[in-house]
């Protein structure tokens, strides 16, 4: 009976992992109750840090069970309370919303996402200009939409192009049931192709995720926590965007500058070209399509596109909350298209519910940083700084803090004590300007050296694509490492001469 609940806490996961996970458990109480006065300060780091090794470990066992038990001794230990845990996930309740209705909605728009992006991918042949174009309109897309919904849309690209490749490579027909996961039936002849097909793929979609972050930060729809700084700044779509322009600009040159260079030198796990077995085996299922493609899949197709137009207006406009939008999308995309089964339905929320799930641990463990005033000595010396070097010092602090916890929680950490200092006259409104826009570019910018520091990120870590094309926390980290130099440095230099 032991032998069996040894293997059964945590399923497959290696078993080093499983005496890691229990070490952990074992060791915050002793810290908190022989740590005196900082017991519960220490303890609260520890967690912390243990979470975002879970993240880091995505691979080896998902982390929503592992986080999951690290949140539940937080709670049980008295670092945070159930009611503080609800009071923040209460606040994020749009990006929960955005994380169940969106990206189900986005699963309803596949057929016209994947058409459209095969054409791209076969139709554009030098891989310089493919990466160009793959950070370029998903930037041009998060100033509009949300980052995170830009990505679910590249994200499901990728996994029909992986998809498409997996299963012929495995010998197998367009129409068979495969499965992406197991390379047993992938032959020696496909192999190499097969490899160098993931690293395209990652660097695709590694790409896109800096092009997210370029995009996402210069207008208040692009991130969450860009609604919560224009709504303390008073700032509407166009006067939010004048103001963080000043940075983000050059910040977006220089981003696409980077994705060209690295594209180009190869470096960091990007330039590697698509192989030529892999373009005819894409283009002959596009062909395939094409020559078998219906009236029916026309309409599927245009309907599809007219329901995406309503999106982006919809978005650009601020009709209504992200989530409620992704759920408007989601009866539009169905009802015209004949989508009314329940498992037909149910199948769209498979790879968003449990990245929710994960979301509210994630909550449990900002909850604690709350109640433990964990980030409080940051802000408060930040805030005790004075001249032109404060804006860069608020935006390094939350550039940082955002990279190790969440940067929704840290904009609103920030932007709270800032509009306090301003409403007791300690800071002028052009000071309380600058240090908006500092905040929300730190919040924004820096965040990309992490999968944990931006939620797009996270949920391309915890995507059902990242295993299949082996893009790990680790090599996630790695190929961010450029965009981060290049973006913090680039955002700093123009916060300090041009803001």
């Amino acid at each position: 009976m032991l032998h069996a609940f040894r293997n059964l806490f945590l399923g497959h996961a290696p078993r080093w992992y499983k005496l890691t996970i229990i070490a952990f458990l074992l060791l915050n109480p002793l810290v908190l109750w022989l740590g005196g006065q900082y017991g519960a300060t220490v303890a609260a780091w520890l967690i912390l840090l243990q979470f975002i090794f879970t993240l880091a470990m995505a691979l080896k066992c998902y982390p929503l069970q592992p986080g999951g038990l690290l949140a539940l001794e937080a709670v049980l230990l008295g670092l945070t309370h159930p009611d503080s845990v609800y009071q923040h996930t209460l606040t994020a309740f749009p990006i929960i919303l955005l994380l169940i209705f969106m990206v189900a909605g986005i699963y309803f728009l596949k057929e016209m996402l994947v058409f459209c992006f095969t054409k791209l991918l076969l139709n554009v042949r030098s891989n310089l200009l493919l990466a160009f174009l793959f950070c370029l309109v998903p930037a041009v897309l998060a100033a509009f939409l949300d980052a995170l919904t830009v990505l679910a849309v590249i994200i499901t690209v990728a996994m029909g192009f992986y998809e498409v490749y997996h299963k012929v490579a495995s010998g197998k027909s367009h129409h068979d049931p495969h499965d992406s996961s197991a390379d047993d039936h992938v032959g020696e002849l496909h192999r190499s192709d097969l490899d160098a097909f993931r690293a395209v793929l990652r660097g695709l979609l590694m790409h896109a995720g800096a092009g997210t972050v370029l995009g996402g930060v210069m207008t208040p729809v692009g991130q969450p926590q860009n609604v919560l700084v224009a709504e303390q700044a008073g700032w509407n779509f166009l006067e939010f965007f004048s103001q963080v322009a000043p940075v983000a600009l050059p910040v977006f040159v220089v981003g696409i500058a980077t994705c060209v260079l690295i594209e180009h030198m190869k470096w960091f796990g990007y330039g590697t070209r698509l192989p030529d077995a892999v373009r005819h085996v894409l283009e002959a299922y596009d062909q395939q399509q094409q020559a078998h493609r219906t009236q029916r899949d026309v309409a599927i197709i245009v309907v599809q596109a007219i329901t995406a137009l309503i999106l982006v207006v919809a978005l650009a406009f601020h009709l209504a909350s992200v989530g409620l939008i992704g759920l408007l999308v989601i009866v539009l995309a169905t009802a015209f298209t004949g989508v009314t089964e329940e498992h037909r339905l149910g199948k769209a929320f498979e790879a968003a519910l449990p990245f929710t799930a994960l979301i509210v641990v994630f909550f449990v463990i900002v909850a604690q940083i709350h109640d433990q005033h964990l980030f409080e000595p940051v802000v408060g010396w930040a805030l005790h700084q004075s001249g032109e070097v404060r804006a860069a010092i608020f935006y390094l602090a939350s550039g940082l803090l955002s990279a190790v916890s969440d940067n929704v929680f840290v904009a609103t950490i920030y932007i709270t004590e800032v509009k306090a200092a301003f409403l007791e006259g300690t800071i002028t409104a052009p000071e309380f300007g600058r240090l908006a826009v500092a905040i929300n570019t730190g919040t924004n910018i820096p965040s990309i050296a992490t999968p944990n520091g931006q939620a797009a990120l996270l949920f391309l870590l915890t995507s059902a694509v990242a295993p299949l094309i082996r893009l790990s926390y680790g090599r996630m980290v790695w190929m961010a490492l450029p965009y981060t130099v290049t973006l913090t440095l680039s955002g700093l230099w123009a916060v300090l001469y041009l803001l």
